[in-house]
């Protein structure tokens, strides 16, 4: 089983791979606020897909670069990881 995607992850990642800074706390404490207030915009995101796929040798949905939120993202990519599918 793959441990599930954390919201200090997803920061790490967001920072890594869009240069976007976000506390981790922040984000986990508002959940549904949109990507875009954090930041992060849709390529940014989708370069955190390619870098999930690669970790995980596995294809996400093609939606995942469409959330609109952290909680979303992180419930459709945990989602993913352990069901396989």
């Amino acid at each position: 089983m793959t441990n599930p995607l954390t919201y200090q992850e997803l920061a790490a990642l967001m920072k890594k791979g869009a240069g976007v800074t976000v506390d981790p706390t922040e984000m986990e404490s508002r959940p549904a606020s949109g990507f875009d207030e954090f930041g992060l915009d849709s390529l940014g995101l989708l370069g955190i897909v390619g870098v999930l796929e690669n970790r995980h040798g596995q294809a996400l949905p093609a939606d995942a670069d469409r959330c609109k939120t952290p909680r979303e993202f992180l419930d459709l990519v945990n989602n993913t990881l352990v069901t396989g599918a």
